[in-house]
C-alpha cells in the first residue's frame, strides 16, 4: 500500500482512550471469520505496510506478528475501516490455524443457534 495510503487510513482511525483498535481477521475467500485482536498504531502502521497481521497484546502490552512462533501466518490482502473508524476489519489468506487453541477459528468454541427473528 502507499505510504500516502497507509497515512491517510491510519488518520481516520479512531483508537480508543488506550490508543488501540479492534480488528477483525476474516478469511478473504471464505468470510470466515477468524479472530479479534487489538492493534495500536504501530502495529496497525506495519501490518498495512508490510502485508502481515501484527497486533497489540494487551496482556503483555507489546506488539506480536501473527505465526511468529507457530508459522500460521496472516497474509493481509485487504484492511477496511466501518463507518465509525473504530473497528478494523482485515481480509488474509490465513496458513493455519488462527486461534492460540489450534483451531481454524476463534469462534468455534460456543454455537448458539437463535430461531425466528424478526421478518
Amino acid at each position: 500500500m502507499p505510504q500516502d495510503s497507509v497515512d491517510a487510513f491510519i488518520a481516520r482511525t479512531r483508537f480508543n482512550s488506550d490508543g488501540l483498535v479492534p480488528a477483525i481477521a476474516q478469511q478473504r475467500d471464505s468470510h470466515e471469520v477468524l479472530m479479534m485482536a487489538w492493534m495500536d498504531e504501530a502495529a496497525l502502521r506495519e501490518t498495512l505496510e508490510t502485508g502481515r497481521g501484527v497486533y497489540h497484546s494487551r496482556s503483555r502490552g507489546q506488539r506480536w506478528a501473527k505465526g511468529e512462533t507457530s508459522g500460521h501466518v496472516q497474509v493481509v490482502r485487504e484492511a477496511r475501516l466501518d463507518c465509525d473508524g473504530d473497528t478494523v476489519l482485515i481480509l488474509v489468506d490465513q496458513s493455519g490455524a488462527a486461534c492460540h487453541t489450534g483451531d481454524r477459528t476463534c469462534f468455534d468454541a460456543d454455537t448458539l443457534t437463535v430461531g425466528g427473528g424478526a421478518r
